[in-house]
C-alpha cells in the first residue's frame, strides 16, 4: 500500500485567492514525497492534546515537519532576541504534539530546517537565536540569502555527512550541495541525538536520533530534489522507511 505521510501544515494569511486564512504545505515537500511513492496529507494546524495527537498519528505511516519561522525561545529557557521573527506558540504546540505522537507511535519523522530545530528543542536541546550574533559569525558560510527573511532564493553550500548514518545511505554520498535558508542553528544538542552532518564552517546541519527514527536536516532537500538525485534520495529513503 502507498504510505500515508502526515505533513504538519501551516496557517497563511487571507489573500485574493482565498478570503479566509489558509492551511498549507509547501508544494516542493509534497512533490518530493509523491515522487518517492508516498501520499502526503496536510494536517491543518489545530490545538492538539497529546492523546488526540497520538490517535491522529496512528492513521499515518510517517510525519514531516517543514521549515518555517522561529521556534519560541521560551521553550528552551531564553528570552527572544530582537532578531527572532514569526514566533507562533500555537504552531509550536501543534507541531510538538505531532512529534511526541510520532515518537509514541514509533513513526519515522523527517524534520526540515525549523522542523529539525523544533525536534531538538522538544527533546531538550537549545538553539542559537541568530547566527549573525554568534562569536564566530565572521567565519560562517552564507546560510540564507542576503535579503533574509525576504526573498525567494536560497543560499547553497556543501554539507558533509558522516558515512555511517541513515542520511548518507539515503543520499548515496557523504558530500552534497544543500539549499539553505535559516538564521538560527542548534546550540545544545538534545540527549539521544547524534550529529551526522556539518557545513564547512562547522555548523550542525544534520542529526539522527539513536532510539527513534527522527532524521533532521538544516537545509532544504525539497528545494532541489527535482533535479538532484541525492536530495530526492532522502525523500525516497524516508518513504521506504515509512513502509516498514
Amino acid at each position: 500500500m502507498t504510505p500515508l505521510i502526515a505533513v504538519a501544515g501551516r496557517t497563511g494569511a487571507s489573500s485574493r485567492v482565498s478570503r479566509d486564512e489558509v492551511a498549507f504545505a509547501g508544494k516542493r515537500y509534497l512533490n518530493s514525497l509523491l515522487r518517492a511513492g508516498g501520499e502526503p496529507v496536510v494536517i491543518a494546524p489545530q490545538q492538539l492534546h497529546d492523546d488526540a495527537a497520538r490517535e491522529l498519528l496512528q492513521r499515518f505511516d510517517a510525519l514531516v515537519l517543514m521549515g518555517g519561522p522561529d521556534v519560541d525561545p521560551s521553550l528552551y529557557g531564553q528570552q527572544a532576541s530582537p532578531r527572532v521573527y514569526g514566533v507562533s506558540p500555537q504552531q509550536d504546540a501543534f507541531e510538538s504534539a505531532l512529534l511526541r505522537a510520532a515518537i509514541a507511535n514509533q513513526r519515522p519523522v523527517l524534520a526540515v530546517c525549523r522542523g529539525m530545530q523544533l525536534a531538538n528543542v522538544v527533546l531538550g536541546g537549545s538553539l542559537i537565536q541568530h547566527l549573525g550574533d554568534a562569536p564566530n559569525a565572521a567565519s560562517l558560510v552564507a546560510h540564507a540569502p542576503g535579503e533574509f527573511p525576504v526573498g525567494a532564493e536560497f543560499a547553497v553550500h556543501d554539507i558533509n555527512l558522516v558515512s555511517d548514518c541513515w542520511l548518507a545511505r539515503a543520499a548515496k554520498c557523504t558530500t552534497l550541495r544543500g539549499a539553505s535558508f535559516h538564521h538560527q542553528g542548534i546550540d545544545r544538542l538534545a540527549d539521544g541525538f547524534r550529529a551526522v552532518g556539518h557545513a564547512p564552517d562547522g555548523l550542525l546541519e544534520a542529526i539522527e536520533h539513536d532510539a527513534h527514527r527522527i532524521f533532521g536536516v538544516q537545509w532544504h532537500p525539497e528545494d532541489t530534489s527535482a533535479d538532484d538525485p541525492a536530495q530526492q534520495g532522502i525523500y525516497d529513503a524516508f518513504v521506504r522507511t515509512a513502509r516498514n
